[in-house]
């Protein structure tokens, strides 16, 4: 006779810190539809829903919260929650972290405060995988590249914003360095897919996305998204720079440095065949829309201040 018993098996449980950001809100999304028990960590209160809950904690004081988690994904600061882990008596088996190719890109920047950056961020994985590999646990490090689609980040959806409010955008005739802008819900389908692969244990993973294009492509796609379509603007390089510093002796335009202008000539494009190889990494080619940039709403054609 058949035993009909049901037995129920209990949610795997996860821990995310930066849940609220742009790559963990679509990552605790993923875990709830799929079942997990997700715990997010939040400075400030939010409201939860049915297999979630929210904590209110940050990376700086003791931890309040449960003692063990099937898995620790992190989607904020990395350094921060280096450090944290390493303090921490918390226990888990799996960790994912998302860190950046920055720690690449900028460690021969022209800018000291850049190059410490990269320093900070390397530090911080050799941190993150010694704690780790003490403790007995898997860690795995997601290194993003160019990201949109939330219409959060701080590249293409600047660009778009500016250029939606001037009614152009201007290019050096030199920026056309390589780029791999990376769609955010692959980064968190990536962060799923990891988690039960043995053969990411203790791996980083530069996590480009599936297309590679010049810089100029990249803007133009942008620009195409746009109604009206802003003109694109192409100048000489050194003029391009004389304007640059003209703005920045107004106070504008201060998070465009002569680094970001030496970057946009350079081609930053990443192997991602270890992530194809190793759990299936397969991202979607560079494709953007007016929500993807948070401007889907917003009135086109005004004045720039």
């Amino acid at each position: 006779m058949e035993d009909s018993t049901h037995i129920e098996r209990e949610p795997r449980t996860a821990l995310v810190f930066g849940g609220s950001g742009q790559i963990g809100e679509r990552l605790v999304a993923n875990l709830l539809s799929q079942g997990w028990a997700v715990t997010a960590v939040s400075r400030q209160p939010r409201t939860s829903v049915a297999g979630e809950a929210w904590l209110v904690a940050d990376l700086f004081g003791a931890w309040q919260g449960p003692a063990r988690f099937d898995v620790v994904f992190s989607c904020g600061p990395l350094d921060h929650f280096a450090r944290w882990f390493a303090s921490t008596s918390l226990e888990c088996p799996r960790i994912v972290a998302f860190g950046s190719t920055s720690m690449e890109v900028k460690q021969d920047s022209i800018e000291p405060a850049e190059r410490a950056v990269a320093q900070r961020m390397r530090q911080a994985e050799t941190t993150l995988f010694v704690a780790a590999s003490e403790r007995g646990v898997a860690a795995t490090l997601l290194r993003p590249t160019l990201i949109y689609g939330a219409g959060r980040d701080k590249t293409l959806t600047v660009i778009a914003d500016i250029a939606r409010r001037r009614g152009f955008c201007v290019l050096p005739f030199a920026a056309n360095g390589l780029r791999q802008p990376v769609h955010v819900q692959d980064l968190a389908d990536a962060a799923m897919q990891v988690v039960a692969r043995p053969e990411t244990f203790g791996k980083g993973y530069a996590l480009g996305g599936g297309e590679t294009l010049p810089y100029t492509t990249m803007v133009r796609r942008v620009l195409d998204a746009l109604r009206p379509r802003p003109r694109l603007l192409r100048v000489p390089t050194s003029l391009f720079r004389w304007a640059l510093h003209r703005a920045h002796a107004k106070g504008r335009l201060q998070g465009m440095s002569d680094a970001t202008l030496a970057r946009m000539c350079e081609p930053l494009a990443f192997d991602t065949a270890p992530a194809r190889r190793d759990f299936g990494y397969a991202p979607r080619p560079f494709m953007v829309d007016a929500a993807m940039l948070g401007l889907a709403d917003a009135p086109a054609g005004e004045a720039s201040p």
